[in-house]
């Protein structure tokens, strides 16, 4: 009788164990005989694989264990760059698609997949106007049509703010939907700390306490530090003779720019001559300008550096994105700047060509 109990607990325990929630992954993927298929997600900065599956005839599945919440991953082939993105999640998940379009695959199965979907639709009208202006702005460029090129930066920046409200608009509307994180994350890009704060506040419990927005609470606390008014944090970096240089070393008399950048960076390049240009005018009437590079190659750094002309102070710890100073700046993107003061005040960020020329303007000729 013992043993008869034992059997039905034992029994009751695997059954228990096999019923716990996972994803299974069905794929059907057109001229993908014999490929195998990755399951990855970024982590830390680098791409991790989670799962793997060897296809026959286009066809292949994943049974993994369970996922704490719905996550971004990628499913990408081992042997080519092909890949699409979706939410995994304890669900039954179907992938559809062809191989030479992988980006392009049918993602079924998954809630949360379904309501980044959604935001992905109701964003393809300004999407794709965006990608037309794209096109004609590299057409502009080519031919010199400098008002063609003003006339497309303003219809550009219209399109943005309109795809910035629609990102608000889901975050606010969906505040149990674990998409919402995403979309807040890249949103953090082009707000303030304080309004990133508050659209973390409105999140279901659940939902903040994924990964990517403890990361951004993290990132936040960074933010209001080099926000507008407080005082800009000092640092010590080598230049390229390798001497430490201090930031309130550069201080004064009216005006300095720190500048975030690297050779690397195309639309860091393009702004150097708006820095250039404000340096030239302003120099000798108290403004000064502190490049930090987000380089890694040090050769790569020297020639921007005399390519683009910029005569002023440089540093960098060669550290790339791991660049101390700019994570102490809790900067995520370049070009990055801080516009301070002569008591190091931070005054305005990320001024670009002619608001960086008027607020330099105001700045240096202030009595």
């Amino acid at each position: 009788m013992e043993k008869l109990i034992y059997v039905i607990i034992a029994g009751a325990i695997i059954t228990s164990c096999s019923s716990e929630p996972r994803y299974v992954i069905s794929g059907k993927i057109e001229g993908a005989d014999s490929v195998t298929f990755l399951l990855q997600k970024r982590e830390a900065g680098s791409i991790v694989t989670i799962d793997s599956a060897f296809s026959r005839d286009g066809s292949f599945k994943m049974k993994g264990g369970s996922v704490t919440y719905p996550e971004m991953v990628m499913l990408s082939t081992s042997d080519s760059r092909m890949r699409t993105t979706f939410y995994l999640e304890n669900s039954k998940i179907s992938i559809t698609g062809k191989l030479d379009s992988l980006f392009a695959a049918k993602v079924t199965g998954s809630k949360t997949q379904d309501e980044y979907q959604g935001f992905v639709d109701s964003n393809k009208e300004l999407t794709d106007q965006y990608s037309v202006l794209i096109n004609d702005y590299q057409t502009a460029r080519q031919s010199g049509d400098s008002v063609r090129i003003s006339e497309i930066e303003k219809q550009a920046e219209n399109i943005q703010d309109q795809m910035t409200e629609l990102k608000k608009s889901f975050i606010r509307n969906n505040p149990a939907s674990f998409a919402s994180p995403s979309l807040l994350t890249s949103l953090s890009y082009q707000i303030e700390a304080d309004e990133i704060e508050s659209f973390i506040n409105v999140l279901d419990t659940a939902v903040q306490n994924t990964s990517l927005i403890t990361d951004l609470k993290t990132r936040v606390e960074a933010m209001k530090k080099v926000a507008v008014g407080q005082k800009a944090p000092d640092f010590s970096m080598n230049d390229p003779d390798g001497n430490a240089i201090t930031l309130y070393s550069k201080l004064g008399p009216k005006a300095l720019l720190l500048d975030f950048w690297a050779a690397w960076c195309g639309p860091c390049r393009l702004e150097n001559p708006n820095v250039v240009k404000a340096y030239k005018q302003f120099a000798k009437k108290g403004f000064d300008v502190f490049g930090v590079s987000l380089d890694q190659s040090r050769d790569a750094w020297l020639k921007a550096i005399e390519d683009d002309k910029l005569t002023w102070t440089h540093v960098s710890d060669l550290q790339r994105w791991d660049n101390a100073a700019a994570r102490m700046y809790a900067v995520s993107s370049i070009p990055a700047s801080f516009l301070l003061d002569e008591n190091g005040i931070i005054v305005a960020k990320n001024l670009r060509g002619e608001d960086l020329l008027a607020k330099v303007k105001e700045m240096v000729e202030k009595q």
